[in-house]
């Protein structure tokens, strides 16, 4: 049962009309939960560790930030601002979409916590709200607002799951004190006594002949990238197309 009492956090006034000034704001306490979660996990960033960082009482904060969901949603908000979506629609659909995949990526890599409280339900804060514009605009002149939604849908869900693979693949590397590389060399007499007992030919097939496992994680993440934008360019009328030379 929805909660009758429940007024969204980009409603809620951030100071009082009448009174003294208050002496925090939230984008101070948004800054210090971020700084908390970038360096120890986005548990670290409770409410009593804001509230040492910045110098306040935890109770306090709570006539700031009403909520943890609260939070979450000023965090989620704040760092979707650091995707450069500046100048979008620029008429070039396939540069454009290339740049916000390239920032959404990049936030996601310099906020691994983000994959933790990703969540479906948008909040439509101010950064948000500029991203759905400007995103949403790139293909606005080439297809119907319904096929435009399932388009964007489709590339982020395929960088979200990308980078989130990246990001788990990082932790666990960490977790057992070995890189990507000395991971792989350490597999490689189990992996050799599969390949050479026959059972497993398409198993085989990837290890002996494919060359996307070998390439860096940039260079995966743009390979695939391009594949989705194929996809989408074969959904948009032929003035929505691009020539093969500016792909590249």
């Amino acid at each position: 049962m929805a909660d009758a009492e429940y007024v969204n956090i980009w409603m809620r006034p951030e100071r009082p009309a009448y009174g003294p000034k208050p002496a925090y704001s939230r984008a101070q306490i948004t800054e210090a939960a971020i700084r908390i979660a970038d360096a120890e996990g986005m548990e670290a960033a409770t409410m009593r560790r804001i509230a040492a960082e910045i110098g306040a009482g935890a109770m306090s904060l709570y006539r700031y930030v009403p909520s943890r969901d609260n939070l979450v949603e000023l965090m989620a908000d704040r760092v979707m601002g650091e995707i450069d979506v500046t100048g979008m629609p620029s008429g070039d659909w396939r540069a454009d979409l290339t740049r916000y995949a390239d920032g959404l990526r990049a936030m996601w890599l310099r906020h691994p916590w983000i994959a933790t409280v990703q969540r479906s339900l948008p909040s439509f804060g101010p950064n948000q709200l500029l991203l759905i514009e400007r995103l949403t605009g790139v293909l606005d002149a080439f297809v119907s607002i319904d096929e435009n939604l399932g388009l964007i849908a489709m590339l982020n869900s395929y960088i979200e799951g990308t980078v989130r693979e990246e990001i788990s693949s990082a932790k666990e590397f960490r977790r057992i004190g070995l890189s990507e590389s000395e991971w792989m060399a350490r597999s490689y007499p189990y992996v050799d006594q599969l390949v050479k007992s026959g059972k497993y030919p398409m198993f085989t097939k990837i290890v002996m002949e494919a060359r996307q496992p070998h390439l860096s994680r940039d260079d995966q993440f743009r390979n695939g990238l391009q594949r989705i934008l194929d996809c989408i360019a074969a959904a948009l009328p032929s003035n929505g197309r691009v020539s093969e030379g500016s792909r590249d």
